[in-house]
């Protein structure tokens, strides 16, 4: 195949003609009722979304993304938040939309939403007010598909979001432990949009309201359809399975990717192969050519009709290995400007997946953000708190997408490596736009960040490179050359934003990138001086280059190196702060000695995690294929090859993230049992250079003398006949 000379290039969002009730103008609130759509003066609405989210009319919740670009548009956009799924009735409290429904789970996947890594039923929901838990559905996208399609049999279903987004082919499903179908599928929806879904929701509705049927769309980038037969005149490159027979050892393999051009002659590797050109014949959807995966490379293929055939539904299901394989095709098709559509069969259906969307172009993230939200929840929702809003109701997005393809992650998957900006101007003017709208604004803007805290503007060096490149990450194992790593544009923005009036502080609390941000000293530099408060929580995973490894994790010496920059611009700035490490247990190919040399390095650097995270395999990702599969799809797969230990049942993932609370009493009869197994006792004891005490007597006696040490140092006195606390400071004014 050749390689790309430039980037794809797509239509500019806001260049469309609008529909024709753009004479409507910007709602103050989508409607939710139809006695809103009568105060507008609507007889019917042309897009009804269905989210499992209260609706917040801000830039950081999708539906009001999604519903605000439609409505600049020139369509009448109304929302049913939170309906009751037992039956149609909630979704016809619009009436029939002219042109489709837009349905999805919300900004959270509605089965993490509802259940914790441990599988256990969480007791509240931050996207819906009061934190009321129970308002959504499981699998929130396949119900409200279906109730739509029960309302109104005839109006084309979109579904969307990250729910949807994640579930695109067939995906591994942790909750029932089995492989599912395509949610396209179970949904019955007619047509599902990946990604951000601007350019793709804009393409649809346009199309429908010129009178084509849902049906003849088929080619939009960022979506993926249902089809019973293939388009004609197409050539399929095989990947169906792991093991290719005959003498191949010599040719490519499908897991490199050399992005120089072949320079083998096509002609004779063809008529050696078999691989011959036939006849297009429009009668049939046979393809051209079937070219197995590992020779796709000797052969003169055309890009713009070329698909991959993944393994089927039926052989994942059946075969985690090809499940492991598939998920590896698909995460090297990720790459917009070079990826191939998908093709993977569910019994007599194809499941089609075109190549993702192109990413927004800055002037174009401005006129997204610049849509007129009210940055407040719905007026109907009174004075109910909804937690999720209240998190971020003075934060700015500032990009989207993320390049450091960490396996346990799903972001990649749903929003694409290539970073996305808004202009600094755009920022500026929502920064004011809080100011001035939020009530009881204090001064303080809660973060200004996205996926990550220091992407914002770092993208690769040249186009050509980018075009052709099939990296799952450009910082692992080391920092791509062709990366850009000057943070100087983040650093003027952060800049910039202190000097608008009324604003006292900025926080960043979005993820950061430490390995990327020691690139660039003057940007820590400047983070740590003006932008932390006391605390700056950053995530190394783990310490062990093994695990490290199968998350694609730089390893701990660019932890030391940020650390060391850190506490000398906190010395310098005159200031007490602190790192907060985060990490993961049981993550796929962690084993029990892995979170034992994790807690030693967490006792010998004096912390005590209260909240840690388990490795919670979502759909799509990566260490997910791992975790399911138990082999490792960022290398060569192969039936041969040794599984990785993956801690699966409940205890040991218990154990593991026990280690990570090791100085917890609850957990020491565990961690003692693991030590003795592993033939480490010489870690228990009561010594300092002991992990746990010996005894549960020495256990009470340390959790006594930890509570007397900790209410000590706040003042107060331990009282052993009461075993509880009397304050010294009682009754008296605090300095």
């Amino acid at each position: 195949m050749q390689p790309k000379t430039g980037l794809a290039t797509a239509p500019h969002l806001f260049q469309y003609p609008k529909y024709w009730a753009e004479c409507f103008g910007a709602a103050p609130y989508l409607p939710m009722s139809r006695a809103e759509m009568d105060e507008l003066g609507w007889d019917s609405c042309d897009i009804i979304i269905v989210t499992g989210d209260a609706y917040v009319d801000h830039p950081s919740f999708g539906m009001a993304v999604i519903g605000r670009f439609l409505e600049s548009q020139g369509f009448r956009v109304g929302i049913i938040a939170q309906p009751d799924w037992k039956s149609a009735e909630d979704f016809k409290q619009l009436g029939e939309p002219n042109l489709f429904f837009g349905v999805t789970a919300g900004n959270m996947d509605s089965m993490i939403n509802k259940y914790t890594a441990d599988l256990k039923v969480r007791n509240d929901d931050a996207y819906t007010p009061d934190a009321a838990a129970g308002k959504r559905p499981d699998r929130a996208v396949t119900v409200y598909s279906q109730r739509c399609k029960e309302a109104y049999r005839s109006v084309p279903v979109v579904i969307g979001g990250i729910e949807a987004s994640l579930r695109r082919i067939a995906q591994y499903d942790y909750w029932s432990n089995e492989v599912r179908r395509s949610v396209l599928i179970d949904s019955t929806a007619d047509i599902l949009l990946y990604g951000n879904a601007e350019r793709a929701i804009a393409e649809i509705a346009h199309q429908l309201s010129h009178g084509r049927s849902i049906t003849e769309i088929t080619d939009i980038r960022g979506t993926t359809i249902v089809r019973k037969s293939l388009p004609t005149g197409w050539d399929e490159i095989d990947s169906t399975r792991i093991d290719w027979p005959g003498n191949i050892d010599k040719l490519p393999n499908p897991y490199e990717y050399d992005q120089s051009p072949s320079t083998c002659d096509v002609k004779s590797t063809e008529e050696k192969l078999g691989i011959t050109p036939e006849q297009s014949d429009n009668t049939t959807a046979e393809p051209i050519r079937i070219v197995p995966m590992p020779l796709h490379r000797k052969v003169d293929l055309n890009d713009d009709k070329t698909y991959i055939r993944l393994p089927s539904f039926e052989k994942v299901r059946a075969d985690s290995a090809l499940y492991a394989h598939a998920s590896r095709v698909l995460h090297q098709e990720a790459n917009p400007h070079n990826a191939r559509p998908l093709v993977q069969k569910h019994g007599n259906r194809e499941i089609w997946v075109n190549p993702p969307p192109i990413p927004l172009k800055t002037e174009e993230m401005d006129g997204v953000f610049d849509l007129p939200f009210q940055r407040r929840p719905h007026p109907s929702y009174g004075d109910a708190n909804i937690p999720a809003y209240a998190m971020i109701n003075t934060s700015v997005n500032i990009m989207r997408g993320c390049f450091g393809g960490c396996t346990f992650c799903s972001i990649t998957e749903h929003e694409g490596r290539i970073i996305q900006s808004r202009s600094e101007e755009s920022v500026l003017r929502e920064i004011e736009k809080i100011r001035d709208q939020v009530p009881g604004f204090t001064g303080s803007i809660s973060d200004l960040g996205g996926p990550t805290a220091n992407m914002y503007f770092l993208n690769c060096k040249d186009d050509k490179i980018q075009a052709n490149c099939r990296r799952l990450s450009c910082v692992y194992p080391s920092i791509c050359k062709n990366l850009i790593t000057d943070h100087s544009r983040t650093t003027n923005l952060y800049r910039r934003a202190r000097k608008i009036p009324g604003i006292k502080r900025i926080s960043i609390a979005s993820g950061l990138r430490y390995d990327l941000a020691i690139e660039d000293p003057e940007y820590v530099k400047e983070l740590v001086t003006h932008h932390v408060g006391g605390y700056l929580k950053i995530a190394p995973e783990h310490t062990e280059d093994k695990t490290l490894s199968m998350m694609m994790k730089p390893g701990m010496g660019s932890y030391d190196t940020f650390k060391k920059l850190f506490e000398k611009y906190s010395k310098e700035a005159g200031k007490k702060q602190y790192l907060i490490p985060y990490f993961i247990a049981a993550h796929p190919g962690c084993e029990d000695e892995d979170m034992l040399n994790l807690a030693l390095w967490l006792k010998k650097n004096k912390f005590r995690a209260d909240q840690v995270q388990t490795f919670y395999p979502s759909p799509m990702a990566l260490a997910t294929a791992m975790y399911h599969s138990g082999r490792n799809p960022l290398k060569k797969l192969s039936y041969k090859s040794r599984k990785m230990f993956t801690a699966r049942n409940l205890k040991q993932r218990r154990l593991h993230k026990a280690y990570l609370r090791y100085h917890d009493p609850k957990n020491w009869d565990d961690i003692r049992a693991s030590l003795q197994d592993m033939k480490r006792t010489d870690l228990i004891g009561d010594g300092p250079q002991h992990l746990v005490p010996s005894n549960n007597t020495s256990s009470r006696n340390s959790l006594r003398k930890g509570k007397q040490n900790f209410q000590k140092a706040r003042g107060g006195q331990w009282d052993n006949r009461t075993n509880k606390t009397t304050n010294k400071t009682k009754g008296k004014k605090r300095k």
